[in-house]
Parts: structure tokens; C-alpha cells; sequence
């Protein structure tokens, strides 16, 4: 994601919504297909899983598009789904939509006759507010040309309904065409009914123009109490189960420079809002590693500890969920492991960063940034979550609709999953609308991914030699045979494979980790590891299926 998903999201478009929706029915009954087929004897009673708990989506306002998403995602696995919100942006009278009149007179000059009037902003959004945003004297909501505007009247400076100094901003809220039908409300209502969460966009302010990469908060108080009215307006229309929360859109780094502060202010402001109008409801939030050696804004494991330090300090006593995004979509991360770091990065990476080693292009793999977090969340009251990002740079031979990203593939995901170890409490993914979808490869990745569902994943693990005992975590895991290759401390290469001594299926919900991680442990016998050995690991479950990612450790 980064800056380049926000350029990703208006990229997409909404033709292909029928196409797409043919494709989720498809999935759907895969999926239904393969989670009720009878197991082989030899496998365990759970089902295989796709670890990944959510994803970003895209929100309409027809309730059988938005049924029939959530449900091809809840067979797929996830109960969770994210929106993006939309950007408050300055304007002027000539700025505002020729429909927005009163009496023939353009709505902003006739609300603001007899005040001063300071600054316009206009606002564009799926869901219609009308009355049920109307909260102060000058505020109004009008239909005009078959055409819903809903116009704010806000004070310039302090809060409430009346400026002591007679100034306001204006905010013209343009909300589609009547009778107008909320696309948050038809999502939130869609999520209640299938017991699913989710979290809606938060407005945005606009990028300044000198540094396009940070928030402009010249209009920092009207932007507070626009988040306000916003936040007042979903208490109003769309308190449901299935609203769990508020997704803050802005991004940035994992970058502990001062520099970010004014992101960190925008965090501040919308969670210490949602703490005040909707206090039982949480919070995501998701920045985003560029580990690129050559990128100007590359930043460490170290600094993604601070950062993600900082970022939970503006959680303002809202339950704060932090997504860290890996980077892999984008070619801002690096896949891999020590013993792979002189290997050449993969054909997706070297679209973004050129040929040449993981080593030399990256700073640090994926899995040191995610292992950072985890030290940096420690202890304050947030969430370290994942986003995975579920495309692939596009290197020509792999087109997904009009995507600035291409489609990447179900081994790469599980590379991905495998080296967000056991960092995340949640996997959640950019995005379902249409990288999941597209079939310009001819196959939607999201039926690869069911048709691979049971592949083992391996989070992580540990040996210890003297005793012959090697623990492994990871999903998919039951039914386990593990081969562990290593070196002894005299140099014999060794390759066993041993069926899992034990089979832990809660590992996971015991250590307050992932709630679906698994762990198995096996016994080779009383051996020795050389120093400054890796070892690597393999698992074939009880299904079958063997792990597409390579996996090894540092002894």
C-alpha cells in the first residue's frame, strides 16, 4: 500500500463489479466445497485454514453485492472487512457542485449570509447523512436535480454550533443521487448479519502541497470537528453489532522521525473522537515498511519499534489495533531468510528495486521489521496486527484489471504469512476489491487460494539439539510429518522425517498470540548443531499438503 495505494484505489473501477461478483459466487461454493468435503481418513477433525482474518474492500450501496462479498470471505476464512474513508478538502464557492443551490442561490452563499465566512471544503461520500447530520441552526440538507448535498456550518474557531466572532467554515457533504442508500450502512448491516466486523474509513485531510507525504493541518480544527459530526452521524444511523469500528486512513512509515508528528496528530484527533461519541468501538490503523536500501525514506527494524511505539501513544484509551503492512505488494519488503540473503530477489521484487541480492536491495528481511514491532507494542495497551498486501509489483506478465499492482500468487502469500512469524495477533489483506478477484491470469487468486487451503504454514520454531526436540508453529499443521535438515558440529549433514510427537491446536489462544496458530513437536534423537548453522524445515500435514515456502533457522 504506502502512497501508492491511495493512487491503487482511485485506479480501480466500478465496471467490473458484475465480473467480480460472478467470480466471489464461484469462490463461494468452492469454498463451501472444500470446508464440507469428507477428510481423508487420516486427517484430524478441523478443517484446513487460510490464516488471514480480513481484508480491505470496497463498500456498495446494493445489499446483495455487499451479502455476497462477506460471504465469499467468510468462507474463505476471514471475518473481518476494512473500508477506506474519503478526503476533506478545501474549495471555494466556484468549487462547490453546481446543484447545491437553495432557492436558485449556490448553497454555501446562502447559508453564510449574515456570518463571515472563512473557508469552504467539500466532501464526498457513499452514504447520504441528510437529517440525521443536521445538528446546528445554519446546517442543511437538500435534494437538488435528483441530487443529496448535506451543508455543515461550523465555527472557524472553538466548537459547537455559534462563533463568538461570527466567522464559519463551511463543509458541502455531496452524497450521490437520490433516494440515496448508504454503502457504510448497507456494509455495517451486511456485517451484523453474518456476524462479521467491520471497520469504516475515517475522513482524511488533504496532503500538503510542499510535502505531499504529510497531512495539511492548516485546517486542523475544522477537520476535528468534522471528524466529530462524522462519528455523530454513524452513532446515529449505524450503531449495529457488526460496526466494530473505525479504520484512521491516513498513512505513514514505520518511522520514528519528527517529521510523521502531524500524522500522529491526525491519529490523536480521530481516536480521542471515537473515545468520546463512540467509546465501545476500536480502532485500525496501518503503516507501512520500506526496508529498500536505496529508498530515501527506507527506514529500520529499530525505528518500526519506535514508530509503532509512537503511534500507539495516540490511542487515547481506544482499543487500537496496529497493521503493520509488509510491504511485499509494493516492493518496499523483502521476503527471506539469513541463508537466503545472497540468492537474487524474485521476478516481482526486481520489478520495483532492479536485479540483484536480497541482501543488497533490502536493509533487513520482513521478519526482523515484524519481530521489532512486537518489542515496540509490548506493553502499551495496542494490538500488533499484519497487512498482508495481496498483490505483487507488476512486471508485464501479470495484469489485474486497470491495477496499478499486478496479481501475485498463492506461494508468494504463503512466503508472506511465513515471515510475519508470530508477531500478529490478526492477519488482515489489501484488498479484496479486485486483487483477489481479477482473472486476467485466468485464474482469481482467490480460488487459488481455496484450492491450496490446507498448505502447511511455518511460523516459526525451535531446536534444541542435545536433545533431539524440535518445536514448530505454525497453520495447517495437523497430522504432521516434519523433515528437519541440519549440520552437526562435526560437519555430517543430516535429513530426518519424523511424525509429530504431539499436536497442539490452541497453541495460539494459550499464549494470547494468533488464535488459530498451531504447534507440533517432533524428536530426532540427541544430536549437535554446528555453530552458526541454519536448519530447515519442512511439514507435510495430515491432508497432504507440503509448505510451498522455503523455511530456515539460525541454530
Amino acid at each position: 500500500m504506502g502512497h501508492e495505494a491511495a493512487t491503487c484505489r482511485r485506479q480501480q473501477t466500478n465496471g467490473l463489479a458484475a465480473r467480480a461478483h460472478l467470480v466471489i459466487l464461484t469462490t463461494i461454493a468452492l469454498a463451501v466445497s472444500l470446508i464440507t468435503a469428507s477428510p481423508p481418513a487420516a486427517v484430524a477433525v478441523e478443517s484446513p485454514t487460510f490464516p488471514v482474518g480480513g481484508y480491505f474492500v470496497r463498500a456498495s450501496a446494493n445489499d446483495a453485492i455487499n451479502t455476497s462479498k462477506l460471504a465469499a470471505i467468510k468462507a474463505l476464512g476471514g471475518d473481518t472487512v476494512i473500508t477506506f474513508g474519503s478526503r476533506l478538502t478545501p474549495s471555494s464557492l466556484a468549487g462547490i457542485p453546481a446543484d447545491c443551490q437553495i432557492s436558485a442561490v449556490n448553497c454555501v452563499q446562502s447559508l453564510a449570509d449574515g456570518v463571515l465566512l472563512d473557508r469552504v471544503f467539500t466532501y464526498s461520500d457513499s452514504s447520504p447523512w441528510g437529517a440525521a447530520a443536521v445538528k446546528c441552526p445554519r446546517d442543511r440538507s437538500i435534494t437538488n436535480n435528483n441530487k443529496l448535498f448535506t451543508i455543515l456550518v461550523l465555527p472557524a474557531q472553538g466548537s459547537g454550533c455559534t462563533a463568538a466572532d461570527n466567522r464559519y467554515d463551511v463543509i458541502v457533504v455531496s452524497a450521490g443521487s437520490a433516494p440515496g442508500v448508504s454503502a457504510t450502512g448497507s456494509m455495517a448491516k451486511a456485517a451484523t448479519a453474518q456476524g462479521m466486523k467491520f471497520f469504516a474509513g475515517m475522513p482524511i485531510p488533504v496532503n500538503r502541497t510542499d510535502f505531499a507525504y504529510l497531512p495539511d493541518l492548516s485546517y486542523q480544527g475544522t477537520f476535528s470537528q468534522f471528524t466529530d459530526r462524522y462519528l455523530q452521524y454513524q452513532a446515529a444511523v449505524n450503531n449495529v453489532a457488526g460496526l466494530a469500528g473505525f479504520y484512521l486512513s491516513t498513512e505513514m512509515p514505520v518511522s520514528d522521525g519528527p517529521v510523521f508528528n502531524s500524522i500522529l496528530t491526525v491519529y490523536r484527533i480521530q481516536n480521542q473522537a471515537i473515545r468520546r461519541i463512540m467509546p465501545s468501538r476500536s480502532a485500525v490503523v496501518s503503516p507501512y515498511i520500506d526496508a529498500r536500501a536505496a529508498a530515501s525514506g527506507r527506514t529500520t527494524p529499530a525505528q518500526a519499534a519506535a514508530a509503532v511505539r509512537n503511534i500507539a501513544s495516540t490511542a487515547s484509551g481506544v482499543r487500537l489495533n496496529i497493521a503493520v503492512q509488509d510491504g511485499m505488494g509494493t516492493g518496499k519488503g523483502g521476503a527471506y531468510f539469513g541463508n537466503e540473503a545472497a540468492a537474487s530477489v524474485d521476478q516481482f521484487a526486481a520489478a520495483i528495486v532492479g536485479p540483484g541480492t536480497w541482501r543488497e536491495r533490502y536493509l533487513a528481511p520482513v521478519r526482523d521489521y515484524f519481530q521489532a514491532a512486537a518489542a515496540g507494542i509490548a506493553g502499551t495497551g495496542a494490538t500488533l496486527w499484519a497487512n498482508m498486501e495481496g498483490m505483487a509489483p507488476a512486471n508485464g506478465a501479470n495484469p489485474c484489471d486497470t491495477n496499478t499492482r499486478g496479481q501475485t500468487t498463492k506461494a508468494r502469500l504463503d512466503r508472506q504469512l511465513q515471515q510475519l512469524g508470530n508477531a500478529p495477533a490478526k492477519v488482515i489483506s489489501f484488498m479484496w476489491d479486485t486483487y483477489y478477484t481479477c482473472v486476467d491470469t485466468g485464474v482469481p487468486l482467490v480460488n487459488r487460494i481455496t484450492s491450496g487451503k490446507a498448505t502447511p504454514v511455518i511460523t516459526d520454531s525451535s531446536f534444541n539439539a542435545a536433545a533431539g526436540s524440535l518445536f514448530v508453529t505454525g497453520f495447517n499443521l495437523s497430522g504432521a510429518q516434519v523433515q528437519l535438515k541440519w549440520t552437526t558440529a562435526t560437519g555430517q549433514v543430516q535429513d530426518r522425517t519424523v511424525a509429530a510427537a504431539a499436536y497442539n491446536p490452541s497453541y495460539g489462544q494459550q499464549h494470547r498470540l494468533n488464535p488459530g496458530l498451531q504447534s507440533v513437536t517432533v524428536n530426532v534423537g540427541g544430536t549437535s548443531l554446528g555453530a552458526g548453522r541454519y536448519y530447515m524445515v519442512n511439514v507435510t500435514n495430515g491432508w497432504g499438503a507440503r509448505n510451498d515456502a522455503f523455511y530456515s533457522k539460525l541454530g
